[in-house]
């Protein structure tokens, strides 16, 4: 019966979710992050970096500095908690019934706002913990969903600008008036760390 319980627990996806949104800068801001994360915290890490044309080579950089499974979405994916999930390039990013949901991207033009696309899919269909981080990159995207996050009862971070590369993107964030911490990444996986022990005390 406990082994019952268990997987069930196991099925459940109410688990946290933790949407990190960058652009240029964004990979020292990923690496910095993850090398201070627990890879037990049962939580799922989705790192929504803008790429338009170019694959990305972050599912074979990531992988060096923590000790989480990185996986590169695809289509129908499920979502598990103790790993980290990559973007592929030129895709929107939706989540439903527990799976990942890869569509042409919508903005094909101009700056992308894909991390806004998938935190708003996150409100509407994700039962869990939501917590949206916009790191190092350029224009804005990902503020418009601020506080939308926050209506739900998530939390948002904000990369503290003196340490981003490009501090437009979370500069945009801040602006919105729905951050709860401005911090550097380092200090955001400690951040990230004490939601997950509080959200595990919870369960």
């Amino acid at each position: 019966m406990e082994g019952l319980t268990m997987n069930q627990k196991n099925n459940a996806k109410d688990f946290p979710v933790v949407c990190v949104g960058g652009s240029a800068g964004g990979l020292e801001a990923y690496i910095r992050l993850l090398k201070n994360l627990p890879a037990d915290m049962g939580v799922a890490i989705v790192i929504v970096n803008h790429m338009r044309t170019v694959a990305t080579m972050l599912p074979e950089i990531l992988p060096m500095y923590t000790k989480m499974p990185v996986e590169l979405i695809t289509n129908k994916l499920d979502v598990q908690p103790n790993h980290v999930y990559i973007i592929p390039e030129n895709r929107d990013l939706h989540i439903k019934d527990g799976e990942f949901i890869l569509k042409p991207i919508s903005k094909p033009r101009g700056w992308p706002d894909v991390i806004t696309v998938f935190l708003r899919s996150m409100t509407e269909h994700w039962e869990g913990k939501l917590v949206a981080v916009i790191v190092s990159g350029l224009d804005g995207d990902g503020a418009a969903a601020m506080c939308g996050i926050k209506e739900v009862g998530g939390i948002t971070i904000a990369q503290k600008l003196d340490t981003a590369n490009q501090p437009d993107m979370p500069e945009s964030a801040i602006a919105s008036g729905c951050i709860d911490f401005i911090l550097s990444p380092e200090n955001i996986a400690l951040q990230i760390a004490k939601i997950a022990l509080r959200e595990s005390k919870t369960e």
